[in-house]
């Protein structure tokens, strides 16, 4: 494994393991309080929220040896193919499924949720890196 894949993967582990605790607790939470609608929509936004945020992980990795131009190109176009299909996604689960299916407000609780726990796990895992820019000081 080469440093540019220890950092990635150091990133991808620490928003992980953040984002599936919660998942779990949001599963259950959404089991109990909103029964089986609440479990499909959990399990549901979790699954999405994990996808969606690993996708640049793994555009990073595929990119790291393509020039600037190229790797801005990628990203950008990564990104605006992530979120037209998060469009997608969700108008078809709101027009293909019922409410008492998959309860909307625990999807979007918990999407919140594990968007806030991945985001946060990437970043402490960022600042816990050491790598070797310089500080100014």
């Amino acid at each position: 494994m080469t440093e540019g894949d220890s950092w990635r993967s150091s990133l991808w582990r620490g928003a992980l393991l953040p984002s599936l605790l919660t998942a779990l607790l949001s599963v259950l939470i959404g089991y109990l309080v909103r029964g089986s609608a609440g479990l499909a929509a959990s399990l549901l936004a979790s699954l999405t929220v994990i996808i969606f945020f690993s996708v640049h992980l793994i555009v990073a990795r595929i990119s790291r040896s393509l020039d600037p131009a190229s790797t801005m190109l990628v990203a950008m176009l990564s990104y605006f193919l992530k979120v037209a299909l998060m469009a997608i996604f969700l108008i078809l689960v709101t027009r293909l499924t019922e409410p008492e299916s998959i309860d909307r407000t625990t999807f979007a609780v918990v999407a919140l949720a594990l968007t806030t726990a991945w985001l946060a796990g990437e970043i402490r895992a960022f600042l816990r890196l050491r790598t070797g820019l310089d500080s100014g000081q």
